[in-house]
């Protein structure tokens, strides 16, 4: 097709980049034509594009931002050809129609990869959420970080079931709680984001988005937190329970696991992120943020919040979530979600005895739902196991589930109007219910979110 257009085209342009807009049309075009005519082999032609796309990228001491532009306009053609999955364009549609401003899915299984958006990016617009926009995962941060400390246990630098007061000593942490512990959050450690009780009773932590202190939050919202100062008031406060004898969603445990990241290794989490993970893997526009800004493309971000007896809306796509730290601040895209959770399960980041490690359910008093090291082990309704982590990040949501072997995978991008009453919650589970019925067969959403 490019050789018959060859003469239609007129290759102007000052970058590569200007260049493919030019011809990456065709390439849209082929897999179209193809698609109908030989659905198998343009399945095939897909995913050789996308190996070497994958390929192309791994340079992980010198990430190219031209490259990276590239393998997005390409995979974006590639998306605009994918298959005619009505079923799934129905069920984001109706997401949307259930509250949420945008939906963007990508869903990778026998049929091949479809990708599609419903709903807009920007309240009063009339644009769809960009296919492979940048979001905020919340705490699929987690399952990032419980990979790096999962690799720096496979080196020797970190013992699982060593207390990790012996590499943080400064905290004064109690001696029974293991690394292990952290990472499957049975370490009782009080969560810094606040505690609701069996009772009802809630024991406040820093100001958060949600409850009473929403507009504290809001008015604050680009104020930088220490990790150090999210552990020290979470270590002021009394334990849940002794450790190891209970299962609570804590954010505290993973901004611990961070700064254990950071002790042994001497660098940041960013840095170690980018050298275990996000450069082998090709991850280049994953990251673990320094400031308020979100790269585009991306939708936006809301927050309803009251002033004065008057309710209003504002954009809050900018803020600085160093107040979630490492329980759920990084940023990525639906294709970077697909890459890394299919290649930890498929075994190209942990050894094997790690990785069953990891996904070894246990129990957290939830119905069908156990908890890892880093993730949920869900039993589906007919009986199967999916391995996820979700997590939202106010007006910002990410979802990111898979078959045991990384073979078959959803993952998700959610914006949203979010308030201190989180009215948007049953919307955004209903959201993850549907989905995960639609390609897995059914289950229970996780209801994982950073004030957990």
């Amino acid at each position: 097709m490019l050789a018959a257009k060859a003469k239609d085209i007129e290759l102007k342009g000052k970058t590569v980049a200007e260049l493919a807009d030019r011809v990456l049309p065709a390439l849209t075009a082929a897999m179209k034509l193809l698609g109908k005519q030989a659905p198998a082999e343009a399945d095939n032609f897909r995913s050789t594009i996308l190996l070497a796309i994958e390929a192309a990228q791994v340079h992980p001491d010198k990430p190219s931002t031209i490259t990276a532009e590239m393998a997005r306009k390409i995979t974006a053609a590639l998306d605009a050809a994918g298959q005619d999955r009505p079923e799934l364009q129905k069920a984001i549609e109706e997401i949307v129609d259930s509250g949420l401003v945008g939906v963007t899915l990508r869903v990778h299984d026998e049929r091949g990869e479809w990708a599609g958006s419903a709903g807009v990016a920007e309240l009063g617009g009339s644009a769809k959420p960009p296919i492979n926009g940048h979001v905020r995962i919340g705490s699929n941060t987690k399952t990032f970080t419980a990979t790096v400390v999962l690799q720096l246990v496979a080196q020797g630098k970190i013992g699982l079931d060593i207390p990790a007061a012996d590499y943080l000593p400064e905290f004064g942490l109690d001696e029974r709680i293991t690394v292990r512990m952290l990472l499957q959050h049975t370490s009782g450690v009080f969560n810094f984001t606040g505690e609701v009780y069996d009772d009802g009773t809630i024991a406040p932590g820093i100001p958060i988005p949600y409850s009473t202190t929403g507009k504290e939050w809001m008015d604050n919202r680009f104020k930088t937190y220490r990790p150090q100062e999210l552990v020290e008031l979470a270590l002021s406060k009394p334990p849940r329970f002794e450790p190891g004898t209970g299962w609570s969603y804590s954010n505290t445990n993973y901004v611990l696991a961070r700064l254990l990241i950071e002790k042994v290794t001497g660098r940041s989490v960013a840095e170690e992120m980018q050298r275990l993970i996000l450069g082998p893997l090709g991850l280049s526009v994953t990251m673990v943020p320094d400031g308020p800004e979100i790269p585009g493309p991306h939708a936006h971000a809301y927050y309803r919040y009251e002033d004065g007896g008057e309710q209003k809306t504002i954009d809050i796509t900018r803020q600085n979530p160093s107040w979630i730290s490492s329980g759920g601040d990084m940023i990525s895209t639906t294709q970077d979600l697909h890459t890394f959770i299919s290649a930890l399960l498929g075994g190209k980041l942990l050894p094997a005895p790690l990785l069953a490690e990891m996904c070894t359910p246990h129990p957290t008093g939830i119905p069908n739902m156990d908890y890892g090291l880093g993730v949920f082990v869900l039993t589906t309704d007919g009986g199967g196991t999916v391995i996820s982590h979700n997590g939202a990040a106010v007006g910002h949501a990410a979802l990111m589930y898979s078959t045991p072997d990384g073979s078959k995978t959803l993952t998700a991008a959610l914006n949203c109007v979010d308030d201190a009453d989180l009215s948007i919650a049953a919307a955004f589970q209903n959201a993850q219910r549907r989905l995960l019925n639609e390609v897995f067969g059914g289950g229970q959403a996780d209801p994982a979110q950073p004030t957990d």
